[in-house]
Formats: C-alpha cells, sequence, structure tokens
C-alpha cells in the first residue's frame, strides 16, 4: 500500500519548490490550455496494481499507458487501455501493422518523453516535439471513460482529466494524432 494525501486539489500545487521541472512544465501547459483537472499526491508508484487507492479516492479508472516499440527500435508507441484489461502484443501488433512488438528500453522513454519507468503518461507526449511517438487508445477508453486518471510527467502525482480534453485540446494542441485499437 502507498501512502497517499488524502486532500483532492484542483489543479497546480500553490508551491511548485521541489518538483521536477517536467511536472512543473504539464501543470503549466494544461493550465495554458485551461484544462481543468483534480491532483492527488502520493509515495512513487509503478505499477497499475499500485494505483488502486488512487482510483477509489478520485472515483476514476487509472489507464494503463505501455511505452512499446517494433524489433528494428524504428517505431515507438504509447498504448493507453484500462488498467484492468490484459495487454495482448498480437491484437495491438495486427491492428497497426507493427509485427513483434515489445516494452521499449527507458533510454528511448527519457529521450522522446521525458519520462523515467512508472511515469508513462499521455501527458509525455507534450515533450515529443519530433512526432517519434505515436498514440495509440483502446476505443474502451474513449467510449466508456469519461475521465482518464494519468501521472502528470512524475509518478508522485496523478491527475483526473476529462477525456475530452485530452483528445479535443491536449493533442491538437501539441500536434500528436492517435490511432484507436481495440483491445
Amino acid at each position: 500500500m502507498i501512502c497517499i494525501d488524502p486532500m483532492i486539489y484542483k489543479g497546480r500545487p500553490q508551491t511548485l519548490d521541489g518538483r521536477f521541472p517536467r511536472e512543473v512544465r504539464t501543470y503549466q501547459m494544461l493550465d495554458e490550455l485551461e484544462i481543468p483537472y483534480e491532483r492527488v499526491d502520493h509515495e512513487a508508484v509503478y505499477t497499475i496494481e499500485g494505483c488502486q487507492d488512487i482510483e477509489k479516492l478520485l472515483h476514476i479508472d487509472i489507464c494503463k499507458n505501455l511505452f512499446l516499440r517494433n524489433s528494428q527500435k524504428t517505431r515507438f508507441y504509447l498504448l493507453m487501455m484500462p488498467g484492468s484489461k490484459k495487454f495482448r502484443t498480437s491484437l495491438v501488433s495486427k491492428q497497426i501493422q507493427s509485427p513483434r512488438l515489445s516494452f521499449a528500453e527507458s533510454e528511448f522513454m527519457e529521450r522522446f518523453l521525458d519520462i523515467t519507468p512508472g511515469s508513462v503518461s499521455v501527458l509525455g507526449l507534450m515533450n515529443d516535439r519530433q512526432n517519434q511517438v505515436e498514440l495509440l487508445i483502446d476505443e474502451e477508453v474513449i467510449v466508456n471513460h469519461p475521465y482518464i486518471g494519468c501521472h502528470p510527467c512524475v509518478n508522485t502525482s496523478s491527475l483526473k482529466i476529462q477525456t475530452e480534453d485530452i483528445l479535443e485540446k491536449f493533442l491538437p494542441y501539441i500536434g500528436h494524432a492517435y490511432t484507436v485499437v481495440h483491445l
């Protein structure tokens, strides 16, 4: 069990002292785009299983965010899916015509998204200025989840954001398209 601050905050922290620059940039972009969000702070979480208490507190399902690559290490993907779903490589590979997908190494996470393992989030795409990473979203996230839960590029806070704001404000602003997949 992780230690969670039981307070739900609206927006960015009052003081940004001690926060990572990538986290601060995330809050600045969300504020600039006028995207409202709720936030909880907690100890570092590294797995979707570790997010169960956060989900209960925010009344959401945290998205599972998987950073993947092809075998040649020439194509990279960020897959957003419901945290409760099992990931089946073959289903995704067929839909995007990219055989032999596997998890991408942390060096690529840091290079393209400025994040570290355990902090993978759709919000990291704001750091992918060259569009090296293709976003894949499971249809269920779009259809059945009015809110998504994700990290602000660090795994010591979690945000509750309207899915619509991610799709209609955030992604167009950063110039990232997405592909809907069915898992």
